[in-house]
């Protein structure tokens, strides 16, 4: 009875979950940390961190070491404060010594834990939780996740005894020719009794080629000592595959765009003029019956609605587009907001929280930037807006500038409901313009317009009321 409770209490230990990602990756020929280099959008050791945090762990360790603080910043915006600890790894002399970095933290923790790697970006969170479940369930001291690789040259074998079992974990540069023909190779992720890991740990010495220590060895150690070592076989090679080099970045880079346009062609109902020729983040969602032309880019967490179009050369940046938006070809659009049935560009560049409202339309060559355009306002040619808040019914004419920075601040520019701002406006901020003014061609306005007045010349004369008399006399 007292022995099926202790199991009892072991199966029910918490989760932590220890992800390696000190080393610089030499063969990325590169400057940047390893896990440091993108796919889809995100560092290599995003993906991972995203996997683990859906596995509900009472705690993430991250074991740094070359570009450390780079590696910390990169982790911190995707995992919360609370939940994430980093420990150094000072040299890197194997996995047995990133592990054991984490002593002091984790050696007298009564956990499971889970092992990864911070440069494995496909791997998915419900391949973890079977690892962890046959773990838990099997109640063994170890459990590693395999696969099968047609060429596993290069790669740690799993080597099984005569009755299919564990036998032990070689280094393809330690192995034998009889142990290279092995298929079966280490994928890297493990499961472990925590306790017992590091009790193990201790028992490692660097006994190969390298003089490294390796977390490999210590499976064998605990086999040796009578306890249950594990294996998960895992169907999917591809999913568990690391990044090591340049050519297998690009290589994953595409396999993540096609799945992901696949999906939305299939799941969707998206049309996309040329797979091929379009790039995709797997974060963005984009609405049915949307059209997406070539050489289209569409970044982050992006939300496109129905029926839009998106044409040749542009690219979205988590943003947000409502339903029949067409944004026309070559514009830049960046955590930004498009409404229904407006449109943008072509060659528009839309940046920090630029909103244009429903029915707008921006046109060639204008740039918004912190700037919302009103309903049914249009501004069509060469323009800059910035810090502007522009009213319904407005037409901003060619040319015209928001001189919003008087060398130290920003300033805003306010334009009411119904205006008509002339072509080569300056508007030299913090100004407004009242609801039904216009502004002659070339003006340079530099004081608070009211409402129903014209504006003229340089610097601008106001004439109070000409317009609300003008359409006095037509009527």
């Amino acid at each position: 009875m007292e022995h099926n409770q202790l199991q009892s209490e072991k199966s029910d230990a918490p989760l932590d979950v220890l992800i390696m990602a000190a080393g610089l990756g030499t063969r990325m020929k590169s400057r940047k940390a390893k896990v440091l280099h993108e796919v889809d959008g995100r560092p290599l050791i995003e993906h991972v961190c995203r996997a683990a945090q859906q596995l509900n762990p009472s705690r993430i360790y991250v074991v740094v070491g070359h570009q450390a603080a780079e590696v910390e910043a990169a982790v911190t915006a995707c995992v919360p404060s609370g939940l994430v600890s980093f420990v150094t790894q000072e040299q890197q002399k194997g996995t047995g010594d990133a592990v054991n970095a984490a002593r002091e933290a984790l050696a007298n923790s009564d956990s499971t834990l889970l092992i990864l790697s911070g440069d494995v970006p496909l791997v998915r969170a419900n391949t973890l939780t079977r690892l962890f479940e046959q773990h838990r369930e099997s109640k063994a001291a170890a459990t590693i996740l395999s696969t099968r690789l047609e060429n596993p040259s290069g790669y740690g074998r799993v080597i099984r005894c005569a009755e299919g079992g564990f036998d032990k974990i070689v280094e393809h540069k330690d192995a034998s020719e009889e142990e290279r023909a092995t298929k079966e190779i280490n994928s890297g992720f493990y499961c472990f009794d925590t306790k017992k890991l590091f009790r193990a740990l201790e028992r490692v010495h660097p006994q190969n080629a390298q003089g490294e220590y390796y977390l490999t060895d210590v499976a064998a150690i605990l086999r040796s000592e009578g306890e249950q070592v594990g294996i998960y076989l895992h169907p999917d090679a591809r999913e568990l595959s690391g990044i090591n080099t340049r050519a297998e970045l690009s290589e994953f880079e595409n396999l993540v765009r096609r799945r992901t346009i696949r999906s939305l062609m299939v799941e969707s109902g998206v049309t996309f003029i040329d797979p091929s020729n379009a790039y995709i983040s797997s974060s963005a969602k984009i609405g049915q019956d949307c059209v997406i032309h070539p050489g289209v880019v569409i970044e982050g967490d992006t939300v496109i609605g129905d029926t839009c179009v998106i044409r040749a050369g542009t690219r979205i940046t988590n943003s947000v587009l409502g339903n029949d938006v067409t944004i026309k070809d070559h514009c830049v659009i960046i955590d930004s907001r498009i409404d229904s049935k407006a449109s943008v560009g072509p060659f528009a560049h839309l940046r920090m929280n630029a909103r244009v409202a429903e029915q707008a339309a921006v046109g060639n060559f204008v740039e918004m930037k912190k700037s919302t355009l009103g309903k049914r306002s249009k501004s069509m040619h060469l323009t800059y807006l910035g810090d502007a808040t522009i009213g319904e019914n407005t037409n901003i004419g060619a040319g015209t500038i928001t001189c919003n920075y008087d060398g130290r601040n920003k300033h805003e520019t306010v334009i009411e409901n119904n205006v008509k701002i002339g072509s080569d406006t300056m508007l030299v901020a913090p100004v407004r313009v009242g609801s039904g003014s216009v502004t002659a061609a070339g003006s340079v306005v530099t004081k608070d317009v009211p409402p129903d007045s014209l504006v003229a010349g340089v610097p601008a004369v106001v004439k109070k009321h000409l317009v609300e008399r003008k359409d006095e006399q037509e009527r």
